[in-house]
């Protein structure tokens, strides 16, 4: 790794699941932010143990333990994924000009936080890069030979994004119909994922999906920005289950197998989406037929 202390802060979106919540923020603890963002949605008032919870949750908050400013953003009561981590990123962005965000399930390596914050300080002032994620779908397939490559995709599952990007995100999805007439939709989708993502799309322009993060990936093709994807997976999902809002039946992405980078890190030659690792990408996680279909389904509400 990097071997410098870390000095960029850190975003931690949290809830109602304290067991899951403890071991990112022991992992969160190790690589010693300087500042601690943290973001609580408020218990549903229909789940009569869920306030006990939250408490428990963001008790754990109290335990940093190390020279750290720490800042809360905490709901008194439920605002739900979409208002929630939405509102919640939106008052991060405004306090610092770039972080490093986890949520409460997102378990990452150590090595994740310094390629975060190499990668923050290479593309700060590039507006091509929209964010660094630290999550591999390639199941072991090398992109190149650089230590991370270019996608069209914003994987979530521990990342880094600065406000410059973020300016773009617009939780209504209001840019969605131009999208789609401009053509641009076709063009930059394959045949097998198209379906999906139109549902996803409209779904979430119509205000009939519960959730934040197809409003990202929208940004990111209306605005032409690309992700930095690492070469190994660097964050493995804890939170499929019961306790949890979108991912309650386990699948090959829960719990997956991460390893920790290598430096120096060796940028790729092109700033440049990687066709060959989005279409395995499309294949294996965005057709229609496979688990996003499925969980649209979950998230769609009647109205």
């Amino acid at each position: 790794m990097s071997g410098r202390p870390l000095r960029t802060p850190v975003a931690f979106l949290i809830f109602n699941r304290p067991d899951t919540t403890r071991r990112v923020f022991a992992e969160i603890a190790r690589a010693r932010p300087p500042k601690l963002l943290v973001v609580a949605d408020g218990p549903r008032a229909d789940r009569p143990d869920e306030a006990q919870r939250c408490v428990q949750a963001r008790a754990i908050i109290e335990q940093v333990d190390w020279p750290c400013e720490v800042e809360t953003h905490y709901a008194d009561t439920n605002l739900g994924c979409r208002r929630r981590v939405s509102s919640g990123l939106g008052w991060v962005f405004e306090r610092v000009p770039e972080a490093i965000i986890l949520e409460d399930d997102c378990l990452p390596t150590q090595s994740f936080f310094p390629y975060c914050e190499e990668l923050l300080e290479r593309y700060r002032e590039d507006s091509r890069i929209g964010m660094i994620s630290g999550d591999n779908f390639q199941r072991g397939r090398r992109v190149g030979n650089s230590s991370y490559y270019f996608s069209k995709y914003t994987h979530i599952w521990g990342w880094a994004s600065w406000r410059r990007a973020w300016r773009h995100y617009d939780v209504t999805a209001s840019l969605w119909p131009q999208l789609l007439r401009s053509g641009l939709f076709e063009r930059m989708t394959l045949p097998g994922e198209r379906d999906t993502w139109r549902a996803a799309f409209e779904g979430i322009h119509a205000g009939r999906i519960d959730t934040w993060d197809y409003q990202w990936t929208l940004a990111f093709w209306c605005h032409s920005m690309l992700a930095a994807m690492p070469q190994v997976n660097l964050i493995s999902n804890i939170g499929f289950g019961e306790h949890a809002t979108h991912t309650r039946s386990i699948n090959e992405y829960a719990n997956m197998p991460t390893q920790e980078l290598r430096w120096p890190l060796v940028a790729p030659a092109l700033t440049a989406a990687d066709a060959l690792a989005d279409a395995y990408t499309a294949g294996h996680m965005f057709q229609s037929r496979t688990s996003l279909a499925r969980r649209l389904r979950k998230l769609w509400r009647p109205g």
